[in-house]
């Protein structure tokens, strides 16, 4: 026997699902308690903090070769601005801005890089900071993901394969482009070659000569610079000199780019694995040229 019970109508909850959120990346329509975008895969909890606050965050693309040092660049740049003594600090919004740097710095006191970021963009990490100068009176918010190397080169050789690549570096205000010094010291030019391709993706998604990609801010970022002592010391002649293409695409194309040099660790031991091909890890970590691109790129923000 089924005994009697008044049951309550919590239909005022539907309510909530017909006002729908749009994705900060792509635009697209989506449930308040949708976790990730349904169209690019972005997630979700970007469009709730911009929807919070007045000021929206500029996007910067990070991009570059698979294995090039993107994660492990961001994340150590996110610990480098987190400190007081610095003189452009950022202060993490959300929880999920964390992640990145929490991952690297771990890894690096166990003597390791990162692992590799996945193909599937949900499971990238983003940051999205609000970043502070003594010489500015307002804070600006920036937002940056870290995107996997061989998804940026399927986006590129294949247009649209990922939708939410295409959709902010159409919407970012710069890029740091990174680029392997190390495979171009040893004559390699796959680097070079990648690298023209970004750069030419790049000004095919907005060439417009007022806002395009032409007038935006570009640092292109020689990683590992630790193993040649050249490209340290000049990093403009040294792109010159082992990646003519690159420098040749920028002077013609992108009239706000400028070179650095970069590297996390002062000295790596190299080992060939049978299942993983040949590995690194960092011995000594010391941070070189990390904060300089991105404050570069703040500082050029701010002019426009």
């Amino acid at each position: 026997m089924t005994k009697a019970a008044i049951q309550p109508l919590e239909s005022y909850r539907l309510v909530q699902y017909v006002v729908p959120i749009p994705c900060y990346i792509c635009g697209s329509d989506n449930t308040y308690d949708a976790e990730y975008c349904q169209l690019c895969l972005a997630p979700m909890a970007l469009a709730h903090q911009a929807n919070s606050q007045n000021v929206q965050p500029k996007m910067l693309g990070v991009i570059g070769a698979s294995g090039v040092g993107k994660t492990v660049y961001l994340g150590m740049l996110m610990d480098m601005l987190s400190q007081p003594a610095m003189s452009i600090q950022a202060l993490a919004r959300g929880a999920f801005s964390i992640t990145m740097q929490q991952n690297t710095v771990s890894a690096l006191a166990r003597c390791a890089f990162p692992r590799k970021t996945p193909n599937e963009p949900d499971r990238w990490n983003w940051v999205h900071c609000q970043v502070r100068r003594p010489e500015q009176r307002q804070d600006m918010e920036v937002l940056m993901p870290d995107m996997a190397g061989e998804a940026i080169l399927e986006e590129v050789d294949h247009p649209h394969s990922f939708r939410i690549i295409s959709q902010f570096l159409n919407k970012s205000m710069g890029a740091m482009v990174l680029i392997d010094a190390s495979q171009l010291k040893e004559g390699s030019r796959d680097q070079d070659f990648f690298s023209m391709k970004l750069l030419s993706y790049l000004s095919e998604l907005d060439s417009g000569r007022r806002h395009g990609w032409r007038q935006r801010p570009v640092a292109l970022i020689l990683t590992k610079a630790d193993c040649c002592e050249e490209c340290r010391g000049d990093p403009a002649s040294f792109a010159r000199d082992h990646a003519a293409g690159l420098w040749q695409l920028c002077q013609e194309r992108f009239g706000c780019h400028r070179f650095f040099a970069a590297s996390v660790s002062g000295s790596c031991l190299s080992c060939d694995t049978l299942t993983e091909g040949r590995l690194h890890f960092p011995l000594r970590i010391e941070p070189h040229g990390i904060v300089e691109p991105f404050k570069w790129l703040v500082e050029q923000l701010e002019r426009k």
